[in-house]
């Protein structure tokens, strides 16, 4: 394998705990956070990554302190308003992810004004998980099916899940040292390559990214197949074709 993933997802973990070792408010963290991922995007544009998807805000975040939930809403606005023209300029085309019936019709307006602005672009697409779950996103798309009356099928549901718009994600990173997944992308998942780095979001660079992606570099992705029928040196397929 030579190619560097073509779908990378992330699970950005971290920043309460950075704040809080720096005895800084959590949101400080946060806002940190928004820094790194700005590094993400623009390493991402650099080393030709297609699709970043990243898990911003989950539909389990509602339960934590109400002024952390407040935070994270004001910082999410302030960074439509800031950060979009400069997405926009590099070629990104912004997606928003998620249940949105939750959120202010001022903050929903942003997030459909942001994906019109960007909707022309092509050079990296990026995926914000906002107020997102895989659960809800799996039970969304039967209810979606079942409401048009389709059969719920494998193919079915994946053309309906919220992520139809692109494929698998083919790398999936969490940083903060956890080992799971948390609720992010179960279906989209399914054969994505783990890798989990100890670095807290705010720590999260382009070396650290490219870490992962090295880490990517070594696996062998079979999708259910034999080594063998994966680099094409199968004897019974080969006898086979013969």
């Amino acid at each position: 394998m030579s190619q560097v993933p073509h779908h990378i997802a992330i699970v950005m973990d971290g920043n309460g705990r950075w704040a809080n070792d720096r005895f800084l408010p959590r949101i400080a963290g946060h806002k940190q956070g928004v820094d790194s991922l700005n590094r993400c995007v623009r390493a991402c544009l650099e080393r030709g990554i297609g699709v970043l998807t990243v898990f911003a805000f989950s539909s389990e975040n509602w339960n934590r302190p109400s002024e952390e939930v407040s935070g994270l809403m004001a910082l999410l606005a302030l960074a439509l308003s800031r950060e979009v023209p400069r997405l926009n300029a590099n070629g990104v085309r912004i997606h928003f992810v998620g249940d949105r019936q939750r959120l202010s019709e001022k903050v929903q307006s942003g997030l459909a004004q942001a994906e019109l602005s960007t909707a022309g672009n092509q050079r990296l697409i990026f995926n914000v998980c906002f107020n997102y779950g895989g659960r809800w996103d799996i039970a969304q798309a039967a209810q979606k099916l079942a409401s048009r009356g389709e059969a719920i099928t494998e193919l079915s549901l994946d053309k309906a899940m919220a992520l139809a718009h692109v494929p698998d994600p083919d790398l999936l990173i969490r940083t903060g040292g956890e080992l799971r997944i948390s609720n992010f992308l179960l279906w989209q998942a399914a054969y994505a390559e783990l890798h989990f780095s100890d670095k807290l979001w705010p720590e999260f660079d382009e070396a650290a990214l490219d870490e992962a992606i090295a880490a990517y570099l070594t696996r062998e992705r079979r999708f259910g197949q034999t080594s063998a029928q994966v680099s094409g040196h199968d004897k019974s397929q080969i006898e086979k074709a013969a």
